[in-house]
């Protein structure tokens, strides 16, 4: 059995290698992505591909002519030519739900960053302000040290003033694997969950606190709301401005999930307008963001991350256990728990 192997991985690759011969290369060793002719001179006599993010096109699949199955990495195998495998009875596995928790807890930390105003925080102090060069004691004689450092209008107190999450209603959706542990940490808060999802019925969802709802009631209810879909004709550009518009100007926006899902411009106009009070982003409509972009150089009202949702160790260790639990089952002739086509 031969193994070409360009995925991510958490350098744990003993139980992969005793499955046969191991070649390792392109994203797995930190260099770009394989072109279709540096994928084919590998993987030319190979019985599996294991890849991340190397484009397997129908040039690829057909050239190799030993390929018995491939393994995608991730959520959905999109650089993966599945008709072309289907033609030539290739089965696809991938991973759905390796970073489920990663994204989920990404997400609810949006949510705390954009609530309490953390990063501006942050960044104050890291700039200098709201700090004292003489290191005097601010609490003053016979004041316990834990006193607010001011109370003036200016005071990082009143500045950074925030909202709890406590008590407040989160809009879900999409409430598949990662909207569903985003819901049950939100819980955790004392939140209660508003859940727009269309392939749910009521007893999906039988739980005190967390009510299905029309899209609508979502949007004009939530006090936060989080996108959770996957890109399809449908879901495109699916969060307008006319829905945006129908939010709580007090209510927060959270995209984890995909930028195409999202009318990016409509977005900035409700930050800048305040029609919203703020929002949280991990993905663009152009990535890598561009460095002049108005989350960067003007809004104030929005914390933003450069699409890490998925990037935890753990993630890495559980789509390798994934795969590698499938192509065990795959060599015994046994039916694959997460085959794609």
């Amino acid at each position: 059995m031969k193994i070409l192997f360009t995925a991510e991985h958490d350098n744990n690759l003993d139980k992969l290698k005793e499955l046969g011969d191991v070649i390792i290369s392109g994203w797995a060793l930190g260099d770009p992505k394989l072109t279709e002719d540096e994928l084919i001179e590998l993987a030319k006599d190979c019985d599996i591909i294991i890849t991340s993010y190397d484009d397997i096109t129908e040039k690829v699949i057909v050239a190799c002519e030993q390929l018995k199955l491939i393994a995608c990495t991730r959520a959905t195998p999109v650089n993966v030519d599945c008709k072309a495998a289907t033609k030539r009875n290739i089965p696809v596995i991938y991973t759905p739900g390796r970073n489920s928790d990663a994204t989920a807890e990404l997400t609810i930390a949006h949510m705390l960053c954009v609530a309490r105003n953390i990063p501006q925080a942050y960044m104050a102090l890291k700039n200098g302000e709201y700090t004292d060069a003489n290191r005097a004691d601010l609490s003053g004689d016979g004041v316990q040290k834990d006193a607010i450092w001011d109370v003036t209008s200016d005071s990082p107190y009143e500045v950074f003033k925030g909202f709890e999450l406590h008590g407040k209603t989160l809009g879900i959706i999409g409430y598949g694997s990662i909207g569903r542990r985003v819901g049950r940490i939100a819980r955790g808060f004392g939140m209660a969950l508003a859940i727009y999802d269309p392939f749910l019925s009521a007893v999906d969802v039988n739980e005190p606190g967390v009510k299905i709802v029309s899209l609508d009631e979502l949007l004009c209810h939530s006090d936060f709301v989080t996108l959770h879909l996957k890109v399809s004709e449908s879901t495109i550009g699916f969060l307008n401005q006319e829905r945006i518009g129908m939010m709580k100007e007090s209510a927060f926006l959270i995209n984890t999930s995909r930028a195409a899902v999202l009318d990016e411009e409509a977005v900035i106009e409700a930050l800048r307008e305040n029609r919203i009070k703020g929002a949280g982003f991990d993905v663009y409509a152009h990535e890598p963001i561009h460095a002049d972009h108005p989350y960067i150089k003007e809004l104030n009202n929005v914390t933003i991350t450069p699409h890490i949702a998925g990037a935890t160790v753990e993630v890495l260790t559980n789509h390798t256990n994934m795969i590698i639990d499938d192509i065990n089952r795959f060599l015994k002739n046994e039916p694959m728990l997460h085959q794609y086509n």
